[in-house]
């Protein structure tokens, strides 16, 4: 390949993205002549801003919030793992076509798996129901946990996200209401936050972590909040506060931003320069 790879990751907002820092570092271990930006596209100018990196010949770019699954629907081609969740966040540029995959899932089950966190059998509880809730759905249901259920504010969502998945898992889904979430935590052995409640641009993170009924959870339990910036969320601190282990979101963006190098390049990344970088 003659030239730079080019790379970059489209979200709104996304000053906030840590995965320029991360990529850059890892191509600089291996001499990989790379460059990523930032895409900051609110929703409306999406499509256009597609096609404009498309028509330029972009190799490849990841996609976050709030766009993973508007994107199905831009790409010429989507891989069956994204199809299934219904988000897509990695693009990558195979004989010019541009092919939609999702490492989120993966990127999940290897950060809780690194954290030592048990999942044969648990008791899952995930809060949200877009495309990173059906992330973490399907990459838990892979792992084999015992079950999952899905909470969001507005249950029909989480209604159709279960509607959509359980014909296809292998493991109970149920869906439910945020509101009730006591019901559900007295019994989780493991509560992921797939929500952007809690980024720290958002003026309303305090008043969601007290809604939730942290208190309701087994000490033995785990959290994990996807969200990275802040690192130590409201929803965590409550967390740590109930004496539950907990897991940051840096662990989920450092493996699936891996999945994602190698897809790009085909070279394995170095975790460890990934990582240190993220903690800059």
């Amino acid at each position: 390949m003659s030239g730079p790879i080019r790379l970059g990751i489209f979200g709104w907002p996304i000053e906030h993205s840590k995965s320029p820092e991360m990529h850059l570092a890892a191509a600089a271990a291996l001499r990989l002549e790379l460059e990523y930006l930032r895409f900051g596209v609110p929703s409306e100018e999406l499509p256009q801003a597609v096609e404009e990196k498309h028509r330029l010949g972009i190799d490849g770019y990841n996609v976050t919030v709030p766009h993973k699954e508007a994107m199905l629907g831009l790409l010429e081609e989507v891989a069956p793992e994204a199809r299934a969740i219904g988000a897509v966040n990695t693009v990558t540029r195979e004989a010019g076509r541009y092919v939609g995959h999702n490492t989120d899932a993966p990127g999940l089950v290897r950060s809780l798996r690194e954290a030592g966190v048990p999942l044969g059998d648990s008791r899952v509880v995930i809060l949200g129901a877009g495309g990173a809730a059906r992330g973490a759905v399907v990459g838990l249901a892979g792992a084999k946990v015992g079950e999952i259920a899905v909470l969001a504010r507005r249950p029909e969502q989480a209604e159709a996200l279960v509607e959509a998945l359980e014909r296809v898992l292998p493991c109970a889904l149920r869906a439910g209401a945020l509101r009730e979430a006591d019901r559900y935590f007295s019994t989780a052995t493991l509560v992921i936050q797939a929500t952007s409640a809690t980024l720290e641009s958002n003026p309303q993170a305090a008043e969601f972590a007290r809604a939730l009924p942290i208190d309701s959870l087994p000490s033995e339990a785990t959290v994990l909040d996807m969200v990275y910036r802040p690192l130590r969320t409201t929803v965590l601190a409550r967390a740590e506060a109930r004496g539950c282990r907990t897991v940051d979101g840096l662990g989920m963006l450092l493996h699936q931003g891996a999945l994602a190098f190698e897809m790009w390049t085909g070279i394995q990344p170095p975790l460890d320069v990934m990582r240190d970088a993220l903690h800059l």
